[in-house]
């Protein structure tokens, strides 16, 4: 055995860990509270109540990646990985908040239940491994960052081109005058040259750093310009409780619960696709056995979200491209943003301070991290024969078509069954299901087990190293 051990093992300085770890908290944070900004919105609840639902959310957060990087006996794929709020589960969820007979209670049964069967399932899920090899992985990893893209490209534009509001009792959707404003997207340029450089010029550490100096740059940039606001740092808390079922004891129904497993499965194919793509990245070879665990801890992350009033897990694979960009393998540093994540819950004061960071900021940084996930999977593609197998060529142009349908198209589906949208508005889910399809078809399954079985022969190798 190596005495060595593995880049994803490596364990930093105290200050250079929370330094990298607040980076990914930097990166996620906005994708983190989204969620329950619009579930609690749609719930009608109270301004203190959606407060509580945020921190209760980063609170999990902390929680499910402290899983997810720690790992524990039989959970946990023990990668760099930073765990959030899936948006597979706002339809469904909304759709549940509008049902009069289900509400937040029923959503948070439905939450329970989806992470019970997926830690049942994990072992299952985990055994579609021979069914992506490189074309597959490679298509998948790119859809996946050109579809983030979109999120950063609203980032800098200023948030999403239209806002949900009240008017006259009833909630609609408004163009967003702030969106594609020239002094925001100055902004979010800004922010791009500053990491650029800094990754060119930086060198070591600092280039390490780059995503969240720029962020920071760019903030004290927008403060001093005024346009960077602090009203809510002073009205929040310094100290919040984050206790079990704080609305009440959750119900259990049938069509809800069958509904959210459905999207358990979508995130679990999807986290399939985000550990393969880390495994890349870190240069960790992942096993069947390594997606066990990293599936299984999706399901326990879902399973103490639903404990923690919060709502369904998965990898965010924005911080996947952080870290890409960075090239910092360890998994200790998102164990430290994970612990930063769990003291934002508790104290809301820190979580309304970064909160404050405008979102053409995130936008200038996720332009960088988001293509090198595509960027990744184009590697990935690289490597595979397209000289002498032209059949991949097919695999790969019609699975990305499809992959595109939501971003390009989001009313494509819109006249098929309600039950079917959870599977139908995710390009990575389609990209998938497609890839592997189309895989199969030319290919065969023996292409994608001899490629596997040449991966569990080189980590079998290092292993002996």
């Amino acid at each position: 055995m190596s005495s060595v051990a593995h880049g994803v093992d490596e364990i930093f300085p105290a200050p250079r860990l929370f330094a990298l770890g607040i980076q990914h908290v930097l990166v996620m944070y906005a994708g983190a509270v989204a969620v329950p900004l619009i579930i609690g919105r749609a719930l009608k609840l109270p301004p203190e109540d959606v407060a509580f639902l945020i921190s209760a959310d980063l609170f999990a957060c902390g929680l499910a990646t402290l899983v997810q990087c720690l790992g524990f006996p039989g959970v946990g794929i023990r990668l760099p990985v930073m765990m959030g709020v899936t948006f597979a589960s706002v339809g469904p969820m909304l759709s549940m908040a509008a049902a009069p007979d289900v509400g937040i209670l029923g959503i948070y049964g439905a939450v329970i239940a989806a992470g019970v069967f997926g830690i049942i399932a994990a072992p299952f899920v985990s055994r579609l491994l021979p069914l992506f090899p490189p074309v597959v992985t490679g298509t998948i990893i790119l859809v996946i960052g050109v579809s983030l893209m979109r999120v950063a490209i609203n980032w800098a534009a200023g948030g999403q081109p239209t806002i949900m509001k009240m008017v006259d009792g009833v909630a609609g959707a408004f163009p967003n005058p702030a969106y594609g404003g020239l002094q925001g997207i100055g902004l979010a340029v800004f922010v791009l040259a500053v990491i650029l450089c800094l990754i060119r010029f930086g060198g070591g550490f600092i280039s390490s750093i780059a995503v969240l100096l720029g962020i920071a740059i760019g903030a004290a940039a927008t403060a001093a310009m005024g346009l960077m606001h602090f009203e809510k740092v002073a009205d929040a808390a310094w100290l919040a409780l984050i206790l079990p079922f704080h609305f009440g004891a959750p119900q259990f129904h049938a069509g809800p619960v069958a509904t959210m497993c459905v999207v358990m499965l979508v995130v679990m194919i999807e986290s399939l696709g985000m550990f393969l793509a880390l495994g890349d990245i870190t240069g960790k070879p992942i096993l069947q056995k390594d997606l066990t665990r990293g599936l299984r801890a999706d399901g326990v992350g879902t399973l103490l979200g639903g404990v923690f009033n919060t709502f369904p897990y998965t990898s965010f694979s924005q911080n996947v491209g952080l870290v890409g960009v960075t090239g910092v393998k360890s998994r200790y540093v998102t164990v430290a943003g994970g612990l930063i994540m769990l003291a934002l819950g508790l104290v809301p004061k820190m979580a309304a301070l970064i909160e404050a960071v405008p979102q053409p900021v995130l936008g200038g940084a996720g332009i960088v991290m988001f293509g090198m996930v595509a960027a990744t999977g184009a590697r990935i593609l690289s490597a595979v024969d397209f000289r002498s197998n032209r059949n991949n060529l097919y695999v790969v142009a019609i699975s990305i078509g499809f992959g595109m349908i939501p971003l390009v198209s989001p009313a494509f589906f819109k006249n098929f069954p309600d039950a079917l949208h959870p599977l139908l508005e995710s390009g990575i889910l389609l990209a998938a299901v497609v890839s592997v399809a189309l895989n199969l078809f030319f290919n065969g399954l023996t292409a994608a087990e001899v490629a596997r079985a040449d991966l569990a022969a080189a980590a079998a190798a290092s292993d002996h190293a």
